[in-house]
């Protein structure tokens, strides 16, 4: 009997031991996260793999219209570089257009009031003068005993008179002179109006996308499309926080695409963020809880020719050597 159990024992033994090693074994195999590889491995590290997002220098815009209005054409297609200034879209404007006309007729008209009142008033001065002539005249003979009191007062009434009315005549042309300038306004405003009806791209760059068409009504609501800065691209990406000290503005980097060797372009690092957040570009899943931080880190790429904006792409920045 004791025999016996004394087999059973080392059976059990044995097969503990065969478990204990095989558990060890696994253990070895498990690869060490982020926040047990000790310090100072990560001296060794040359270089840093991340994801990152291509993305245009000034982000991607929407341009949005001016004015409200139906289109008449549409002068641009996705894709398609324009440069600050350039009509995109053309909005109907015939109301805009006849609204200019008028105010321009309007102040032709005034201008010719005004030289109009402006003749009456070297007139009235021509008239002033003679007034003043005459009653000059009668009060020499008046004292010669020539002329009546009568005759010397009708002429000094005369002279008041048109005093009088050049005074009228030169306000009236202040007047109409004020009109005019409020006629000119008018049309800086019509034209201002017209010209909103041509609605033009506000930066250099490329439309990524067009969102209207001939015979569609928009607003300043309404999107134009995407449209993209002229410039250097950005490798938008983050950094996991065991390298975040070591990436600097400056650092040298280049892209390839993701899971392949290739490089596509080269760049240089102008944004390292200031400070750790969470995990947030590329987390694709609502319930990623995962507690690790990383740095916003931007590489602005020397070619953009085999890029395209949007594209995830893997991002290897060289670190300083310290």
């Amino acid at each position: 009997m004791k025999a016996t159990q004394l087999i059973f024992l080392a059976a059990i033994l044995m097969v503990w031991s065969c478990g204990g090693d095989k558990s060890a074994k696994e253990t070895k195999n498990v690869p060490l996260t982020s926040t047990e590889v000790p310090l100072d491995s990560t001296m060794d590290v040359k270089e840093v793999v991340g994801i990152a997002r291509i993305e245009p220098s000034g982000k991607i815009i929407s341009i949005n219209a001016e004015t409200a209005g139906f289109v008449k054409e549409v002068l641009f297609a996705e894709n398609q570089a324009v440069k600050k200034g350039e009509v995109l879209v053309v909005l109907e404007s015939a109301i805009e257009a006849s609204q200019l006309h008028q105010a321009q007729s309007r102040i032709k008209t005034q201008q010719a009031a005004i030289e109009t009142t402006k003749a009456n008033l070297e007139s009235l001065k021509v008239k002033l003068a003679n007034a003043q002539n005459t009653y000059t005249r009668n009060l020499k003979l008046q004292q010669g005993n020539a002329a009546t009191q009568q005759s010397v007062d009708d002429s000094r009434y005369s002279v008041e008179d048109v005093q009088k009315q050049l005074v009228a005549q030169s306000a009236s042309i202040e007047q109409q002179q004020a009109r005019l300038e409020e006629l000119r306004a008018d049309i800086g405003l019509s034209q201002t109006q017209l010209g909103k009806k041509s609605l033009r791209a506000p930066l250099t760059g490329i439309f990524l996308s067009c969102d209207v068409k001939p015979g569609n009504y928009i607003n300043s609501e309404k999107v134009l499309g995407d449209f993209a800065k002229d410039g250097p691209y950005l490798a938008v990406g983050e950094v996991d926080e065991l390298y975040a000290l070591r990436v600097k503005n400056g650092n040298k980097a280049y892209i390839r695409p993701q899971g392949e060797s290739n490089i596509v372009a080269r760049g240089t690092v102008v944004f390292t963020g200031s400070y750790l957040k969470q995990k947030s570009l590329f987390s694709d899943r609502a319930d990623n809880l995962e507690d690790r931080r990383v740095r916003e880190v931007h590489v602005r790429l020397d070619d953009n020719s085999k890029v395209l904006i949007g594209s995830r792409v893997e991002c290897v920045i060289e670190l300083d050597q310290e």
